[in-house]
């Protein structure tokens, strides 16, 4: 059976291969699935995005991202929401946003992935109706749901593991890659780096949100310099680039991370982790085998210094083992199949699937 799907993303991030957020690389992965298998792949997101299928763009905005400019955005997805439906028909809603409340359907079938720590969601947002799935990326997630809450099982994340695979010669510096805001931590990485004596590479983007600017003004440039480098934001081919030369990826996340694609992302490059185990870490880096879970700035130095004596090999094979890109898809698509035939509708609390 030939699907219909209307994704629906985060209003004020584009989507597309070279996107920095988990929930944006996460869509754009099951839009290039979805076309790939022959089905009908509709994404409503910001102007500036990349698709597969075919964009509904609503309007970028460019300025700071207050108040007023959520409202905007989450009204002209709304509305572009209201015309796709009225216009054509769609076997499936699937949202990504963390304000997905705000322009949810009121019918039919839709599918809501929770892409962020679940109280960062209002507690209305898991209120059961007919035809209607949420459900989480991680076991570690999922355990922290409000009881009762009607979440399906969880999908956990994948990454195109094959496509990662580059020859680049290691190169003596660690590497932090993601947002730059106060819940990734990234001013402890650099704390890290000048304790180890190590250079330190930050590529991501700073949103223009007032804490994410003013973090950076306050936290991250005052910590840089001649070694220690903000490169801004880094399409696929840098950010596999880097990811490979590395001596390690730091991850200083300060909030329990549901996932982390950019972990995945480096253990496929051949790239150990240095991570502080919060949230699902600990089910992506297995502590002196594939990086190391530290407990401080001090043990993050320690950890920068000592990486490199873990085996890229092992790294890349549990890569391919774990964090497969086509089971993640595979599973999203036959999840569409069931909510679409109804087998979701007014769903009591799943059993929890651990992450593999």
């Amino acid at each position: 059976m030939t699907l219909t799907v209307l994704s629906v993303a985060y209003p004020l991030a584009p989507v597309g291969p070279d996107a920095v957020g988990g929930a944006e690389q996460v869509l754009s992965h099951l839009d290039h699935a979805l076309v790939a298998a022959g089905h009908r792949s509709l994404v409503i997101a910001d102007g500036r995005s990349r698709v597969a299928g075919r964009l509904i763009p609503i309007p970028p905005e460019t300025g700071g991202l207050d108040e007023a400019a959520k409202s905007r955005a989450q009204a002209a997805t709304r509305a572009a929401i209201a015309a796709v439906r009225a216009a054509e028909p769609v076997d499936l809603v699937h949202l990504h946003g963390i304000d997905f409340p705000a322009y949810m359907p009121d019918h039919g079938p839709t599918l809501v992935t929770l892409h962020l720590p679940l109280d960062w969601y209002p507690p209305d947002a898991f209120a059961p109706r007919p035809g209607l799935v949420l459900h989480g990326v991680s076991a570690a997630q999922t355990r922290t749901a409000p009881p009762g809450a009607p979440l399906a099982a969880p999908i956990p994340n994948g990454v195109p593991v094959q496509a990662l695979q580059a020859r680049h010669a290691k190169r003596d510096y660690a590497l932090v890659l993601g947002r730059v805001c106060p819940e990734k931590g990234i001013h402890l990485a650099l704390d890290a780096a000048h304790l180890a004596g190590l250079p330190l590479l930050i590529g991501g983007m700073v949103y223009p949100y007032e804490s994410h600017t003013a973090y950076f003004e306050q936290e991250i440039a005052p910590r840089l310099d001649r070694s220690r480098r903000f490169l801004g934001p880094l399409g696929f081919a840098a950010k596999r680039r880097f990811l490979t030369a590395a001596r390690c990826l730091v991850l200083p996340s300060l909030c329990a991370e549901t996932s982390s694609l950019v972990a995945m992302e480096a253990l496929a490059c051949g790239t150990p982790v240095v991570a502080f185990p919060n949230g699902a870490l600990p089910e992506i880096v297995e502590h002196g085998r594939t990086g190391f879970l530290v407990r401080d700035v001090g043990e993050m130095a320690a950890a920068m210094r000592d990486a490199p004596r873990l085996s890229s090999g092992l790294c890349r094979a549990e890569a391919r083992r774990r964090f497969s890109l086509d089971a993640m898809t595979a599973r999203y698509l036959n999840l569409y199949r069931t909510v679409i035939a109804g087998t979701g509708r007014s769903l009591a609390p799943l059993a929890v699937v651990a992450a593999s």
